[in-house]
């Protein structure tokens, strides 16, 4: 019998959606379960619930039937030979396995049932608490992370868009067993969960063990939160031991559900690869930095086109003017080598993307979420092809017109939040 090589989308009546795509050419295959419930969607007082929910699934299950310790837990994924993962972002979580094909069946019903019946043992989240502790100490001491918090808050001020996704260490160290079971129960609802299923997959198969399992799942609504208005503004934070300035900067860009791919092409045109503009200009031609990068980061509730590097603290202000310049100069004329440099690095990423049973599961989820549908394999990429150099440029244009946000962390010298704001108007002006 043959196994059908179409993707497919089916919603069960509760609202759980079901995604698979086949790909046949591939020995293994991959499960994923999200859930519209990430760092976006939680209030001050349980900034980083969902972190440690993450974190806390894993260590027992109890459905009424049959409890699994840890240990259990693991052993009977790698038993299969089964990797397994999961991780929080800012709008969503996620909950992974790969292994043989074959396994598919149960790889659903195993992610089910962290997902569905977590029993959060008491003694495991006090030692959990510590290893959270641990990683929330590691955040701290990078500057670089430290610097995409401060930007996040200078973008959008109070918004729950600016909140980190693991949380504050008073949150970590005071969340109960209580706290995450009611979280569970009032987020992970049939119309905010999606299982998919990439790989040599049988979508009929996937879609009896998904309705078996969630069938019965209250429908719920689904989780939401307010567009994040952008502020714009300037932090710095000085920062004992380091030896650079570490920079993010930044402007707003529209979201997810805009389907704006212009602005996906203008990060590609500025600062993809050793040749871009950016890289040329900062490290080739000028020696400001090891490594800078730009991106679009698009969520469904916000935009950030980000630019982000180290420098020597004596150089920061020549990188801000050089990245200031390089945006003026794009606003104004687009070169057809960058642009024909960009567009085969995007087709090139898409069809890696395209390659990766794990991205495409993440990618079909946010279709999901954010439109309610599946679109074509290639229908992004025409797109992103499509974009002209008069749009890109309108890109950067816009982007002038916006009050721009700063991040800055490390050794600072004289640098303050007022300097470094006076800095990026000057430059920009």
């Amino acid at each position: 019998m043959s196994v059908p090589q179409q993707d497919s989308l089916v919603e069960l009546p509760n609202g759980v959606r079901v995604v698979t795509l086949p790909m046949p050419q591939l020995q293994t295959a991959a499960v994923s379960i999200f859930v519209r419930s990430g760092s976006v969607h939680e209030s001050r007082s349980l900034s980083g619930i969902g972190h440690v929910i993450e974190h806390m699934v894993f260590k027992g299950t109890d459905d009424g039937t049959m409890s699994r310790d840890a240990r259990r837990i693991n052993l009977d994924a790698e038993r299969l030979g089964a990797e397994v993962n999961a991780h929080t972002d800012k709008d969503h979580t996620a909950f992974h396995m790969r292994g043989l094909a074959a396994d598919v069946p149960a790889f659903v019903r195993m992610l089910g049932e962290l997902v569905l019946h977590p029993s959060f043992p008491a003694h495991e989240l006090e030692h959990e608490r510590e290893v959270l502790l641990q990683e929330f100490a590691e955040t701290e001491d990078d500057p670089m992370a430290i610097a995409f918090q401060l930007f996040d808050k200078a973008c959008f001020g109070l918004h729950p868009a600016a909140q980190p996704v693991i949380g504050s260490r008073r949150n970590i160290e005071r969340f109960t067993r209580d706290d995450l079971a009611g979280h569970v129960k009032r987020q992970y609802s049939g119309a905010n969960i999606v299982v998919t299923a990439a790989g040599a997959v049988n979508p009929a198969a996937v879609q009896r063990e998904a309705e078996a399992l969630f069938g019965q799942v209250p429908r719920g609504a689904p989780n939401g939160t307010t567009t994040a208005a952008w502020i714009g503004g300037t932090r710095a934070r000085r920062l004992a031991g380091s030896s650079q300035a570490h920079v993010v900067l930044g402007f707003p860009i529209p979201t997810l559900a805009a389907q704006d791919p212009a602005s996906v092409v203008a990060a590609a045109v500025l600062g993809e690869g050793m040749s871009s503009p950016l890289m040329d200009q900062v490290r080739e031609q000028r020696g400001l930095a090891y490594y800078t990068a730009c991106s679009a980061d698009v969520l469904d509730i916000c935009g950030q086109f980000v630019i982000e590097a180290s420098t020597a603290p004596d150089k920061l202000d020549e990188f801000l003017r050089v990245a200031a310049q390089l945006l003026r100069q794009h606003a104004g004329r687009i070169d057809p080598v960058d642009l024909d440099r960009a567009r085969h690095q995007l087709a090139v990423r898409c069809a890696r993307d395209h390659d990766r049973p794990m991205r495409r599961l993440e990618d079909a989820a946010m279709e999901v979420f954010v439109h309610g549908r599946l679109r074509a394999p290639t229908a992004w990429l025409a797109r992103l092809q499509a974009v002209t150099a008069d749009e890109v440029s309108a890109v950067f244009q816009r982007m002038l017109h916006a009050t721009p946000s700063l991040a800055v962390t490390g050794k600072l010298g004289r640098a303050t939040s007022e300097h470094l704001r006076d800095a990026v108007a000057a430059a920009l002006a």
